[in-house]
C-alpha cells in the first residue's frame, strides 16, 4: 500500500510532486483557491476533509514545540534521535491525563 504525504499548500510544487511520484508516495497536498475566482465546491470539500486530518497532527506538534522549543539543542544524531523519541513517548500519556479531565467535568 503506497504511503500518503500531507502538507501544506506551499509544498505544492512541480519539483515535489514529481519526487512524491517517483518515490510511490500518494499526495494528499492541499490546493490553493484559483486567484480571483470561488472555491470550486468539490474542492471546497475535498479540502475540508484533509484539514481535519492536520489539525490533528498540527496539535501533536505545536505540543512537542511547546515542550522541546523549536530547536533540538543536542550533539550528535543520535541523541537528538533519542530526545525526538522520548518527546513522543511523554506525550501520549500526556494526552490521556487532558482527555481524562476532559471527560470528568463532561
Amino acid at each position: 500500500m503506497p504511503s500518503t504525504m500531507w502538507a501544506d499548500t506551499a509544498y505544492r510544487s512541480k519539483a515535489n510532486k514529481d519526487f512524491m511520484e517517483k518515490q510511490g508516495f500518494v499526495s494528499k497536498v492541499h490546493r490553493k483557491k484559483p486567484h480571483l475566482k470561488p472555491m470550486p465546491r468539490r474542492i471546497q470539500q475535498y479540502k475540508a476533509g484533509k484539514s481535519v486530518i492536520r489539525s490533528r497532527v498540527e496539535h501533536v506538534f505545536a505540543d512537542q514545540k511547546s515542550q522541546t522549543g523549536l530547536f533540538v539543542r543536542t550533539v550528535g544524531i543520535t541523541r537528538a534521535t533519542m530526545r525526538i523519541g522520548l518527546a513522543n513517548i511523554v506525550y501520549n500519556p500526556r494526552r490521556v491525563l487532558f482527555l481524562e479531565r476532559i471527560n470528568a467535568s463532561a
